[in-house]
């Protein structure tokens, strides 16, 4: 059976409203979307680390009642595990502060079995840390040598603005390994200064990777891929938190190509219809989340889903 594999960033989110913790929840860009697809029945591997903590111990337990394999989560003796704020506005979205401590230097990873067209899924900061990037970049490679689908989405946030320039080469790396690429306008405004699809997939994408996804928080997802042009409005609905929306969106997607038996060989070639359905899926995993305290869709809501891996033709 296909199978995902992610690596980035493990945090425990603490929630706040109106200036009061509400509640935490295990968190991570990456992390947020291997929770739901597990949820639903796909196979997951997850690769990152945690401190020898009471959070790290929480953030594990929590994986293995998911059905995640934690055999890939390096543990820090004497590291602290990484917790983030999350402040919520009126409109429920999240301004986050991090805390971490881990060691500057960190040990090779080790890697899942890589099977032609699992798919990897990169993102954030963690993709792009000078700390982390020999990890990233060896899971990179593995996929590539296997034929697998790389996802990366750059989920490029406001911190990191000024860095901006100096993180452009290892950006590009990422662009060059990936064979669909999801961003926000958010991520492009603050690594390119652009907040159009079409100037963005034009100017910064297509040349290294044909298949694009751009969202626009609650607005529209334009599509644009080497045969499919075309732009989803995104139903509208009252959110609880929008922490993880963008997140689920990409798990969403992961799980309609996997049900829609789309390849790694296909994936150039897959029809409107076939993305029409995969789109349906981002949109419903994203709008449940965004009607949920948690980062990750409800169990509930996942066996409606119920993966099932498609007949080979």
């Amino acid at each position: 059976m296909r199978k995902v594999i992610g690596i980035g960033e493990t945090i425990l989110d603490v929630i706040f409203r109106d200036g009061q913790p509400s509640h935490a929840v295990p968190g991570g860009s990456v992390f947020n979307g291997l929770v739901s697809l597990s949820r639903t029945g796909v196979p997951v591997c997850f690769i990152s680390e945690l401190g020898q903590d009471r959070v790290g111990g929480l953030i594990l337990e929590f994986m293995r009642r998911n059905g995640m394999d934690t055999r890939y989560m390096e543990v820090y003796p004497g590291a602290k595990s990484p917790v983030s704020l999350a402040f919520l506005n009126e409109d429920n979205d999240a301004d986050y502060t991090f805390y971490k401590d881990f060691p500057i230097r960190r040990p090779d990873a080790d890697y899942p079995e890589i099977a032609e067209d699992d798919i990897v899924v990169i993102g954030s900061f963690y993709a792009l840390d000078p700390a982390t990037r020999g990890k990233v970049t060896g899971l990179l490679e593995l996929a590539c040598e296997r034929k697998a689908i790389v996802y990366y989405d750059p989920n490029f946030r406001a911190p990191h603005k000024e860095e901006a320039l100096r993180l452009a080469p290892t950006i590009i790396e990422n662009l060059e390994y990936a064979d669909i690429v999801r961003g926000s306008r958010e991520d492009f405004h603050y690594m390119y200064g652009l907040d159009d699809a079409d100037k963005v997939y034009a100017d910064k994408i297509q040349f290294y990777c044909p298949t694009f996804l751009y969202s626009t928080g609650g607005g529209r997802v334009s599509l644009r891929t080497a045969t499919v042009r075309k732009d989803y409005d995104v139903p509208q609905v009252k959110t609880v938190s929008t922490i993880g929306a963008g997140d689920n969106f990409n798990a969403g997607i992961i799980y309609g190509l996997l049900a829609n038996g789309v390849r790694r060989d296909t994936l150039a070639t897959a029809d409107e219809a076939t993305w029409d359905k995969i789109l349906q899926c981002g949109m419903a995993f994203a709008r449940e989340v965004c009607q949920s305290t948690d980062n990750y869709v409800p169990s509930q809501f996942a066996t409606q889903f119920n993966y099932r891996e498609p007949l080979a033709e």
